[in-house]
């Protein structure tokens, strides 16, 4: 897992969306050694007027027009004063909206300490969507998971279990059924607020293996509308052989969730056997998630039944 990521002002300057049209016009020799880590953007303006611990690290710095404005109110000395005492070592970037020329101040400070200083034609409130969406993106924390991703139902279903459990099996069979393959062995994962997208590297996508027959193409064996590319990852069924599963659920009260990139997705544990359908168990326990959603529970109130005959024989006593 990717805990750390962070997107260099080099990488943003080449990566970031057309739109944009970034360009730096100072503090060049910093642009691969400053760092964004964090997909939020910061106005200087409370800053240069003093408050300098509103300054937060790994964070694109914005100025835009109102910023110039106060600026060009200072005297020359009060002007460099006030971009000085930034917490310059706090800052990664600074980023000019709509094309504003800052004042020389500003390029001989940021040269001087090497803060990268770039503009846009972009207004202010277009230019933080764009960069907030790029770094949303380019920040997600990621994992590789070993397993496969399938669309059943529209749900995204990540089966997992040790290798030999019949998952690549199970994901052939439900294809054929009408469902899709998204990833087949190894899924990439990545965190986007609080979805866990999944998909397969580019190597291995529209594959699966299946011990046999090897590497088989579903696309070309089932037509183009048996494979997607990405799912949201919404539900985790877990195979484990029968002899080394612990606990078999039998009535499906306890709810179980796996944690995926600090996610909690529901989670069912289907012990493997000879002789079960696992691609009818699948379906059905998906079947069975989409119900809860909807607030059926066929446990719970077989449960509430049962209690409630039996408070109605207590009565009758």
């Amino acid at each position: 897992m990717n805990e750390h990521p962070f997107v260099s002002v080099e990488d943003l300057i080449k990566n970031a969306p057309a739109n944009l049209s970034l360009e730096i016009i100072a503090g060049a020799d910093g642009i691969s050694t400053h760092h964004l880590t964090s997909a939020r953007v910061q106005k200087l303006g409370l800053a240069l007027s003093g408050f300098t611990h509103y300054v937060h690290r790994g964070r694109l710095q914005l100025v835009g027009q109102s910023e110039l404005w106060y600026l060009e109110q200072l005297t020359a000395e009060k002007r460099k004063e006030a971009i000085e005492n930034l917490a310059l070592d706090k800052i990664t970037c600074i980023l000019v909206t709509k094309n504003l020329q800052p004042p020389e101040e500003l390029f001989e400070i940021v040269n001087r300490s090497q803060i990268p200083l770039l503009r846009t034609p972009l207004v202010s409130s277009n230019a933080i969507n764009s960069i907030v969406t790029f770094l949303q993106e380019a920040l997600a924390p990621r994992s590789t998971q070993h397993g496969v991703l399938l669309d059943l139902y529209g749900v995204g279903v990540l089966l997992t279990g040790e290798s030999g459990m019949g998952k690549s099996e199970c994901a052939l069979d439900l294809v054929s059924r009408g469902h899709r393959l998204v990833a087949d062995d190894a899924i990439n994962l990545k965190r986007v607020g609080e979805t866990i997208l999944g998909e397969a590297p580019d190597i291995l996508k529209e594959h699966l293996e299946i011990r046999g027959l090897g590497i088989i193409n579903i696309r070309e064996l089932f037509s183009v509308s048996a494979v997607t590319d990405s799912k949201a990852v919404s539900l985790c069924i877990q195979l484990e052989r029968w002899e080394e599963s612990s606990e078999v659920e039998r009535l499906g009260i306890d709810r179980k969730t796996i944690n995926i990139l600090g996610v909690e997705i529901p989670l069912f544990v289907v012990p493997v056997s000879p002789g079960r359908n696992l691609s009818t168990l699948v379906e059905t326990a998906v079947r069975v998630h989409l119900l809860r959603l909807q607030g059926h529970d066929a446990a719970r109130n077989l449960i509430e039944k049962h209690d409630k005959m039996m408070e109605e024989k207590i009565c009758k006593k």
